[in-house]
């Protein structure tokens, strides 16, 4: 894995990250306006949104932009509107990583209250899909983007007791693979899959709350990872999904019978 860590290596570029004031999101758009990106910053939290642009700002780096955006909610109109902004404001979008993720509850499948499990597929899969088609058509016009879909590892194979959180992130990954194969010879967006594992976050505490916290990787080790897989002069690999440490394989793809 090669990546080109010069301060201004994203110069230039317009990142756009859900799920930006917390934990793997917040590190990420630190991380890559350290690099040069202007990243735009969605989520529906305003005053952590205000903070999170004023801390890049006082760092001189790249002016961000700030994206009020409940995801629980459907709003195709309110996306519409967005791509029209991105696109008078910034004029391109070369990158768009889908963060944002609820963990829902952890019972088993027959105690799984159906409203929590449409909430928990409306913000994990519902609007990750529906934003990437509205934005498709900035990134196929940008050149040399790229669209990154944070998963699990009970995304790649769903376990016992992890209901809607696990499935919404396995349709997810069927969501990439469709993508990546579709626009494998008919565009240049590189579609990757990145499997954060252990990372010390508020999701993960949720999920494991008696695990000391210090025992696993701090948000900002997967920068790395991503600024990779975002840059312009990428080797990486077209349609893959990427272990934290930089390991991948190809997204699995059926053959018809």
């Amino acid at each position: 894995m090669r990546f080109n860590t010069e301060p201004n290596s994203f110069s230039g570029r317009v990142i756009l990250i859900t799920g930006a004031t917390s934990g793997i999101g917040r590190s990420l758009a630190l991380g890559l306006a350290q690099l040069g990106a202007t990243t735009l910053l969605l989520g529906r939290d305003i005053a952590a949104l205000e903070t999170l642009f004023d801390e890049i700002k006082a760092s001189h780096y790249p002016e961000p932009g700030i994206v009020p955006f409940d995801l629980s909610q459907e709003d195709h109109e309110r996306l519409n509107t967005l791509k029209q902004v991105i696109s008078e404001r910034y004029g391109a979008l070369h990158g768009l990583i889908h963060n944002a993720a609820i963990l829902g509850d952890r019972v088993p499948f027959a105690h799984y209250k159906m409203a929590t499990w449409a909430q928990v597929f409306r913000t994990n899969f519902d609007a990750p899909v529906a934003m990437t088609q509205a934005l498709m058509p900035l990134l196929q016009q940008s050149g040399g983007s790229a669209l990154v879909f944070t998963s699990s590892s009970v995304g790649y194979s769903p376990r016992a007791y992890w209901g809607a959180y696990a499935a919404s992130k396995y349709a997810l990954e069927g969501v990439a693979t469709l993508l990546s194969e579709e626009l494998e010879n008919t565009s240049d967006i590189r579609v990757s899959v990145v499997n954060p594992g252990a990372t010390r976050t508020k999701m993960r505490q949720a999920a494991f709350p008696s695990e000391d916290p210090e025992t696993v990787k701090p948000p900002e080790d997967l920068v790395a990872l991503y600024a990779y897989l975002l840059s312009p002069t990428s080797d990486a690999p077209r349609g893959h999904r990427f272990q934290s440490d930089g390991h991948h394989q190809p997204l699995e793809r059926r053959t018809n019978d």
